[in-house]
């Protein structure tokens, strides 16, 4: 099977891959390790087609790796701004510095390992991307894949490992992990998946089945407790008060209206000008935005009309349009 669903594969990912900006296409010399690395690092619990542009924006900005590692904290941030998960960024910059100063990307996954934010997926993916290794790429959707190849409805991980060793080829390493991505990107889906396109549902025994899409069986999914938190609002003279949040913690480093901790306090609910909720990984915000009088801390004016380049996060851009948009309701 190992032979003939690789082959298969591959095929389909010449006739069929995707145009992303940070790959080669099937067949061609490999991309550079600076672009495959940048691309799995945006594309960690993000959407292709929100990192597309976003990534042509950075490597606009720092086509290289030195160049990267070269910029400001708060410049890489500010780029950042938008792509959520901003631990992520933190670590991009580590990980620029560190790679520029050893003179490039290590060409093994035992090495990329060691590079900050780089676990065992992006190890794996960018030695066979990049470098063209062997390695066992598995992301969700790969995981989904080789689920439904072999019927497992509750799998470990040590048996989805297993299972893409088998099938994964000693050559056309990166084409294979990308063929894989893509199918279970567009094809194996986790519901409707398309299985009359699908080039290895001959071999595929969730099909044989007639009910593919119960493999794997749907975890059941636990409720996010709720956290309520104030961010105040000071204006004058069209100006409106930004600060930098501390460098650790969620949201690190980034701009953001002035506030408290997010606790399960809501004592200033009732006094709100405007109210956001906000989904993060582990839990939910409840957020109030609440007029006060005097700048607290370190931070800077910002124009009103030009808060969309001050580098907010989704969050904070939401929490000042809400209160922008109460503010034009009330006055029409």
């Amino acid at each position: 099977m190992r032979a003939n669903v690789a082959e298969r594969l591959l095929q389909h990912y010449v006739d069929k891959s995707r145009d992303l900006p940070w790959r080669s296409r099937p067949g061609m010399p490999p991309p550079d390790p600076y672009r495959v690395w940048l691309s799995e690092v945006m594309l960690q619990q993000t959407t292709v087609a929100a990192v597309a542009p976003r990534f042509e924006r950075f490597v606009e900005r720092w086509p290289t790796v030195e160049a990267l590692g070269a910029a400001t904290d708060e410049e890489v941030l500010f780029e950042w701004a938008g792509l959520g998960y901003y631990a992520r960024a933190r670590n991009l910059i580590a990980c620029a510095r560190q790679v520029a100063a050893r003179g490039g990307f290590p060409d093994n996954e035992a090495q990329l390992r060691k590079l900050p934010g780089v676990g065992d997926y992006a190890a794996a993916a960018i030695a066979a991307i990049a470098f063209g290794q062997r390695a066992i790429v598995i992301d969700s959707n790969v995981e989904r894949i080789a689920a439904r190849l072999n019927a497992l409805p509750a799998p470990a991980r040590s048996e989805l490992r297993e299972a893409v060793d088998a099938i994964t080829p000693d050559q056309r390493c990166g084409d294979f992990a990308q063929a894989l991505m893509d199918l279970g990107a567009t094809i194996c889906r986790p519901r409707s998946p398309l299985c009359g396109e699908c080039p290895v549902a001959i071999d595929c025994q969730a099909f044989a089945s007639g009910a593919p899409q119960s493999f794997p069986a749907a975890r059941p999914k636990k409720a996010k407790p709720v956290r309520h938190g104030t961010a105040y609002w000071v204006e004058r003279a069209n100006l409106v008060w930004l600060v930098r949040r501390p460098p650790r913690g969620l949201l690190g480093g980034m701009v953001a209206l002035p506030g408290c901790d997010w606790t399960d306090d809501t004592a200033n609910a009732a006094a709100a000008i405007a109210r956001v909720r906000h989904v993060f990984t582990h839990f939910t915000l409840e957020l109030a935005v609440v007029a006060a009088g005097d700048p607290p801390g370190e931070g800077w004016w910002q124009p009103i009309d030009s808060l969309s380049d001050a580098g907010l996060p989704t969050l904070y851009r939401r929490a000042a349009g809400a209160v922008l948009e109460t503010r034009a309701r009330l006055a029409a």
